[in-house]
């Protein structure tokens, strides 16, 4: 049985360290990481209202218009992932810092993940219903945008990074990032759609893990080499 060396450790403790910060920075911040949810709610509320309450004609758009609402939701929280910490100086300690950056990074991604992508998920069936969304297409509406929201945080995360010296780089951020969001999008909300339609949706969940895991393979160092390149110029 392998024996943990003390490189591994000391990563691992400067892992959970950084976890700690970034959700204690998040309860300072207080609702900041409620703004995705409550975006994605007025765009359930409201879209009923501009297109037609017909329950049969909203089931129809519903996978789609909560993977939008949610993929957008994201977006908006992306432009500030890095940029707080670049303005006090947190961002070139980590560039410094004898631990890999790379590890660092996907620890602050995860963070944001589990402050934003996770809530849209568990919440995105309680509004669906408002869109008249079956509820057995719950289970795959979440599994989807679990995975998806993942995904869509690591990819953000590299646009985040390239812009993050930039004094209004969210406009820029969205034009990087949305064209590869599209595939993402395609399979999750497919996902739900193949689900209603009482097919199977693993093969398009089974699409989103691989997304997933190629992401998690090669972003973080993506983002790594992006940091170095704002920061350092």
């Amino acid at each position: 049985m392998p024996v943990a060396t003390p490189t591994r450790l000391g990563w691992a403790h400067v892992c959970l360290a950084q976890l700690r910060r970034e959700l204690a920075l998040a309860r300072r911040r207080g609702g900041d990481w409620l703004n995705p949810l409550l975006f994605l709610a007025l765009v359930v509320v409201l879209f009923p209202l501009g297109i037609s309450p017909q329950p049969a004609r909203l089931a129809d758009v519903a996978p789609g218009l909560l993977w939008v609402a949610a993929l957008l939701a994201m977006l908006l929280s992306l432009d500030a992932l890095f940029r707080t910490d670049h303005a006090d100086g947190t961002l070139e300690q980590m560039l410094l810092a004898p631990q890999p950056l790379p590890l660092l990074c996907l620890t602050k991604v995860v963070v944001h993940w589990l402050l934003t992508g996770v809530p849209l998920a568990l919440c995105a069936p309680w509004l669906g219903v408002l869109l008249s969304l079956p509820a057995g297409a719950a289970p795959v509406l979440i599994g989807s945008l679990l995975l998806g929201s993942a995904t869509l945080s690591l990819i953000g995360a590299i646009g985040a990074a390239l812009t993050v010296g930039l004094p209004r780089g969210g406009i820029l951020l969205s034009l990087l990032i949305l064209p590869l969001y599209i595939p993402v999008l395609i399979f999750g909300a497919g996902a739900v759609q193949t689900a209603l339609a009482g097919g199977s949706a693993a093969p398009a969940m089974a699409l989103l893990g691989a997304m997933l895991a190629l992401a998690v393979a090669g972003a973080p160092f993506a983002i790594a080499g992006a940091l170095r390149i704002s920061v350092n110029g």
